[in-house]
């Protein structure tokens, strides 16, 4: 019983260090409908034993309505596959970008990125699912 207990926080820890980010676009960042956007994604190195798995980066239009949690709703599917962060320079953590298209019949408005990131930790490989979200304007 005492094991399981000191486990839940080991796990815990564990998992937020496998964590990733989206590092670009910035946050509040102006796009047209139809136009080309970078999203990048970092995944910092780790102690533990990881291996991705895949990511999916969608978008939502939140011109007319709330935006909904990216854990609820993707909206449409910009990018889904395989995720290969690559080391490019000691200052910035691995990383990955995926050159994505806006969808040309968005409004004007508030839009939310939505990334899903699955990812086996550990030396069972434990799955671990993350959902992260960045809000720009289409402009």
């Amino acid at each position: 019983m005492f094991k399981s207990i000191l486990s839940i926080p080991l796990f815990t820890l564990v998992a937020v260090a496998q964590n990733a980010a989206i590092a670009h676009p910035p946050q509040g960042t102006s796009v047209s409908p139809g136009s080309s956007l970078i999203v990048q994604i970092e995944r910092p190195n780790t102690l533990s034993g990881s291996e991705e798995v895949a990511v999916v980066v969608g978008i939502q239009s939140c011109a007319t309505r709330a935006c909904i949690s990216p854990a609820d709703f993707m909206g449409s599917i910009l990018y889904n596959g395989q995720f290969s962060p690559q080391d490019y320079s000691p200052e910035i953590p691995p990383y990955q970008n995926f050159t994505v298209q806006v969808p040309s019949g968005f409004a004007n408005g508030t839009a939310l990125i939505g990334v899903a990131h699955l990812t086996l930790i550990g030396a069972g490989l434990y799955p671990w699912l993350e959902v992260l979200n960045r809000t720009i304007t289409i402009a």
